[in-house]
Order: C-alpha cells, then structure tokens, then sequence
C-alpha cells in the first residue's frame, strides 16, 4: 500500500492536478481528494465516458468485452 500512497502523493504535484479520484469498476468513488460534490460530479461524467468507450470498443469489434 506504501506504493500506491506514494504514486498518489507524485501524481497529485504534477503541474494542473487538482485532485485525485480511484472508482472501482461501477464508477464509485473509493478513494478521493476533492470535496464530495465535486467528487460525485467528476466521478458520475467519467463512469459515462468509461461506458461510452466500451460500447464503442465493442461496435469496433465484438470480441472485445
């Protein structure tokens, strides 16, 4: 875990960072250093997009999944 901790910490002094989600594979934010509405807000737009690349991966080609 001290390696995710300190992945996280590189990430968010990246120049432009404001913050750091990690959803699981529904979108639910599990981990997050922006305020909750904020959190909720970005978490629930990039579940829409993950969903819209998948379908589009699959119209490109069925096998994937």
């Amino acid at each position: 875990m001290a390696e995710v901790e300190e992945t996280l910490k590189r990430i968010q002094t990246h120049k432009g960072v404001i913050g750091i989600i990690v959803a699981n594979a529904e979108g639910i934010p599990i981990r997050t250093t922006l305020d909750n509405s904020t959190t909720v807000q970005y978490a629930g737009l990039l579940h829409q997009l993950t969903m819209e690349a998948r379908s589009t991966v699959r119209d490109i080609d069925p096998k994937m999944t």
